[in-house]
């Protein structure tokens, strides 16, 4: 049997149930998680709530693990300032494994060109900026094209998190 392993991805105040949430139900289904951050170090969360990334996004290798997981918040639009972070992402992205970003997430996503003809939810705040980096808006709780799986925010974790177990098990 195959071992499941999903990075989830961690900034400063990043939304604290988006990241504990599949973390979670993803140990839950056996998987081995690792948090990965900017720098391996602690980072709390909006709500104060801390986690200590495992790994960096220089040691972390797309190729160990079978999903990427992208939480909101304010980590986002702070990660995306981060070019490191931004090629993890491109990296992942490009593999076709599955990745997960919710609320402002798909920000990440958008930082890495990789939206064009993608259909997809987020935080209704950035809908324009998904528009115009090519990526095809939808209003949903969970939208998944391909290897892209997206939700709005919190209210939607029970779907987005379903959607991605479904979507890696493929």
């Amino acid at each position: 049997m195959v071992e499941m392993k999903a990075a989830i991805l961690v900034g400063p105040e990043f939304e604290d149930l988006e990241l504990f949430y599949p973390l979670i139900r993803l140990r839950e289904e056996n998987y081995a998680v690792e948090i990965v951050g900017p720098e391996r170090k602690t980072y709390s969360g909006k709500h104060g709530i801390e986690i200590t990334a495992d790994k960096s996004v220089e040691e972390a290798k797309p190729e160990e693990y079978s999903c990427l997981i992208i939480p909101g918040g304010w980590a986002p639009d702070r990660l995306r300032r981060d070019q490191r972070v931004v090629q993890f992402v491109k990296r992942f992205f490009e593999t076709g494994k599955p990745v997960a970003a919710i609320c402002h997430g798909p920000q990440l996503l958008i930082s890495a060109k990789v939206l064009k003809g993608f259909k997809l939810t987020s935080a209704s705040a950035i809908k324009d900026d998904v528009e115009n980096a090519g990526g095809v808006y939808q209003e949903a709780p969970v939208v998944v094209d391909r290897n892209l799986i997206t939700s709005r925010g919190p209210g939607d974790l029970h779907v987005f998190v379903k959607a991605l177990i479904e979507t890696v098990r493929r």
